[in-house]
């Protein structure tokens, strides 16, 4: 999917009565913004960012043909994590890790995305809580125009949407706990 198909596929997104929408937007040469509402507190939306029992049940698209195998997480400011992830196409499993620069419990998360080297983008992702909805953002800052055509090209930002609809439904899950 090319970059303007996504952002066009992210703001024409029509989604069915009652589903929220993602908004995936280009919002400069370095920058990518993610929005959506999720109907859930933010304490229980934050929780399934922040916890990895929860964090491997929605994390991955279940379109791909990738499988989350581990995460492992130090989740507070300083920590760090990692994600490993596998591919029947691939010769040996993918880490993704990096570290926590601000944890700031039911209001903001911030890290590193390391395995890209100096190609790895900061993600913030904030929470808002409105009428018992959460409203989230993640920001992708990449340090280079280039390393973010080469992450949009590549097709990893291609599922938000997906991964927003599987966050979702453990919401509801997580709700009917309380």
């Amino acid at each position: 999917m090319t970059s303007a198909q996504l952002m066009n596929a992210g703001r024409q997104s029509d989604p069915a009565v009652g589903k929220a929408s993602t908004t995936v937007e280009r919002i400069s040469a370095r920058e990518l913004a993610i929005t959506r509402t999720v109907d859930g507190p933010a304490r229980i939306v934050f929780e399934a960012w922040s916890r990895p029992e929860l964090f491997q049940r929605w994390w991955v698209p279940k379109s791909c043909s990738v499988s989350l195998i581990s995460f492992e997480a130090d989740i507070r400011t300083g920590g760090t994590y990692r994600l490993l992830m596998g591919n029947p196409s691939s010769e040996g499993p993918m880490a993704f890790f990096g570290r926590y620069i601000e944890v700031t419990p039911h209001a903001r998360l911030v890290w590193t995305n390391d395995e890209g080297g100096e190609d790895g983008a900061v993600t913030t992702v904030t929470f808002e809580e409105r009428d018992g909805a959460t409203h989230v953002v993640v920001h992708e800052l990449y340090p280079s125009k280039e390393a973010l055509d080469d992450a949009l090209a590549s097709g990893s930002t291609s599922g938000w949407g997906e991964q927003f609809e599987q966050l979702d439904d453990l919401i509801v899950l997580l709700k009917a706990e309380v």
